[in-house]
């Protein structure tokens, strides 16, 4: 008796569409929050390819996260919109007390995390960048840093010389209190 489980190949880009819908719940989250600001205790963490074609943000932010970021949309952002027509969306954000505007093409949106309530989405085919045809592919990415926006966004720096930090978000999580 032979075991013959091989995963059945889909005629129907089952997860292109999958994809895409979680695209959507990410887009309307952050249409909400620009249009009527972030409700109660919901905050937003945005992970991006710095190196995707279409983004721009400062240069100094642009040398110290080459190929991907995270931002906290929470305490102090503004003028955040979606341009659905242009594939884009922009957000304000202090970054070490310096006001910038970071413009983030749609499709370089990696992750959207809401802590608040534990909503997660990853978006697999922004995660890894085009790469020319007869250029190396890594085997998986490598951690990315973290830069947050809080009372203050300061970006994290990344340790010279030595290995990406990873940051849990498990430490972001609200507990269950015990009464």
């Amino acid at each position: 008796m032979t075991e013959d489980n091989k995963p059945v190949e889909s005629l129907l880009p089952y997860d292109r569409w999958t994809e895409e819908a979680m695209r959507e719940v990410a887009l309307k989250a952050l249409e909400h929050a620009g249009a009527n600001g972030l409700p109660g205790e919901h905050h937003f963490y945005l992970t991006f390819r710095t190196d995707h074609s279409g983004v721009a943000m400062p240069a100094h932010l642009k040398a110290r996260y080459p190929e991907e970021m995270t931002i906290v949309l929470q305490h102090q952002f503004w003028d955040l919109k979606v341009e659905r027509e242009k594939g884009f969306l922009t957000a304000g954000l202090s970054f070490g007390g310096v006001p910038a505007t970071l413009t983030i093409p749609i499709n370089a949106l990696t992750a959207f995390w809401d802590p608040h309530v534990r909503v997660g989405l990853r978006f697999p085919s922004a995660e890894a960048p085009a790469k020319a045809p007869g250029e190396e592919t890594a085997a998986e990415p490598g951690p990315a840093p973290m830069a947050e926006q809080g009372d203050e966004a300061d970006p994290k720096p990344e340790a010279e010389e030595g290995p990406a930090q990873v940051v849990s978000l498990d430490a972001f999580r609200r507990r269950p209190s015990r009464d």
